[in-house]
């Protein structure tokens, strides 16, 4: 057992939670088993600062972080974005892409995140063939993970056609399965290799796009989930939501709602552009919504109606999907800033609420309801935030200075499950580690 005295630590109370002074907590095998406010103890670490729960990356595309700054050029539109993704998923392999994903676990791990959930679907090799062991490149993220400290639940998807009955083409033919069947098969084998593994992995479940498995085949899929995580894009763009009521008379969330993929443990990534009748969906499931406001905003996607949902019963969660910023302090305000661009109003979101969506919700949409709050039984999950830098000082202690002042920048300590996975002074490492694994990803000379 470890005891750490908490100059300042957000606890959950009967409104979501607040900032307690002088917390003792003690660390045995991984959880809090005692946490003490105003507390004076004769012996327990020091840990100055801003002390909240671990944060929850819901929505992750490890390979993303390679096109970082690159798409932009020339101006950058959607169609260059694409081309450099699809590039990007020609060039990987299993010894690639875990340095890419280590090195890129390693900045979330730096910006407070403890858990990641990975949104997978580059499976097979770059012609479509299986690798000899054909979860090769998913257990590359689980290793990059374990190597970064951060728990994952890696979401390993399923993708049969480019759009709405087409043929996948190019690099898409390393996401496609060739049909649910074949897609199970594989997955069933991962899942008997996770239930050998540690406790800070999970294996979980998507759907990448209504478009890109047909409505025939969703119900094997809701079948074989079971109560998994379970995660798809939907209504990310307009675009989709017309291919889908040509195909099939209605929109993407209707359409999993008829076929049984609508339920509580299902997370619905950006949900952006949503009927009234989806929105009451969504709420009445009890659903997660994952808002990644930072790639959503790169792409030119739109702005969801977070507020909307919630009200409706939805739970809120951030992901940073491609990487455009991996800065969860960033995505939380966001949710607030982007309502207000929407809307023209102040005060849609408050901090708690947002540290909620950060923590306790982001984890219990990846499966782990252990996890994300301070609390006696949970994972000993700790992120210190500087409250003295050029960019908190000033904003007051609290979860205001959190939400709406602190960036990644200012996390100067990291635990997960119990152990110090961040220390100050470790950002330059990081940073020397990805400029190495994105130069090797593009084949350039460093």
């Amino acid at each position: 057992m470890t005891a750490y005295l908490l100059e300042r630590a957000w606890l959950p109370s009967s409104d979501g939670g607040r900032f307690c002074d002088d917390v003792l907590v003690e660390v045995e095998d991984g959880r809090f088993t005692s946490v003490t406010p105003d507390a004076d103890p004769p012996r327990a670490i020091p840990v100055r600062g801003l002390v909240v729960p671990g944060l929850a990356n819901t929505h992750s595309h490890a390979f993303h972080r390679a096109l970082r700054g690159r798409t932009q050029r020339e101006r950058g539109t959607f169609w260059t974005w694409r081309d450099q993704m699809y590039d990007v998923a020609a060039r990987l392999d299993p010894d690639t892409y875990l340095a890419l994903a280590r090195a890129t676990y390693r900045e979330m791990a730096a910006a407070g995140i403890t858990c990641v959930g990975e949104f997978h679907y580059l499976h097979h090799q770059p012609d479509g063939s299986r690798y000899a062991d054909p979860n090769e490149m998913g257990q590359a993220l689980v290793h990059a993970a374990r190597e970064a400290g951060l728990r994952i639940t890696l979401l390993d998807t399923l993708y049969l056609s480019s759009g709405f009955g087409a043929a996948p083409e190019g690099a898409q033919v390393r996401y496609s399965d060739g049909s649910v069947e074949a897609w199970i098969d594989r997955v069933s084998g991962l899942e008997a290799r996770f239930a050998r593994t540690s406790a800070t992995e999970k294996l979980g479940a998507a759907v990448h796009s209504v478009r890109a498995v047909p409505a025939t085949d969703l119900a094997a899929v809701a079948a074989w989930v079971g109560d998994r995580p379970f995660h798809v894009h939907l209504s990310e763009q307009v675009a989709e939501n017309d291919a889908c009521r040509e195909a099939y008379g209605v929109t993407p969330t209707r359409l999993l709602a008829d076929h049984g993929l609508l339920r509580r443990s299902t997370s619905l990534v950006h949900a952006t552009h949503l009927t009234e009748d989806d929105v009451a969906l969504i709420g009445g499931a009890g659903a997660f919504a994952s808002f990644c406001p930072t790639t959503e905003r790169d792409l030119g996607d739109g702005i969801g109606p977070s507020r909307q949902l919630h009200d409706a019963g939805a739970r809120l969660t951030l992901g940073s999907d491609s990487h455009a910023v991996i800065d969860p302090f960033e995505e939380m305000r966001a949710l607030e800033l982007d309502e207000r661009l929407a809307t023209r109003q102040r005060g849609h979101w408050s901090a708690p609420e947002l540290l909620t969506a950060a923590t306790v919700d982001g984890h219990a949409s990846l499966g782990w309801d252990d996890a994300g709050s301070i609390a006696v039984g949970q994972r000993a999950d700790l992120v210190v935030v500087d409250p003295a830098s050029p960019r908190t000082a000033g904003a007051g202690r609290d979860e205001g200075a959190v939400v709406f002042a602190a960036a990644a920048e200012d996390v100067q300590r990291v635990m997960a499950d119990g152990r110090w996975i961040v220390e100050e002074g470790q950002r330059y490492d990081i940073g020397l580690e990805l400029e190495q694994a994105v130069a090797r990803t593009w084949g350039e000379a460093r």
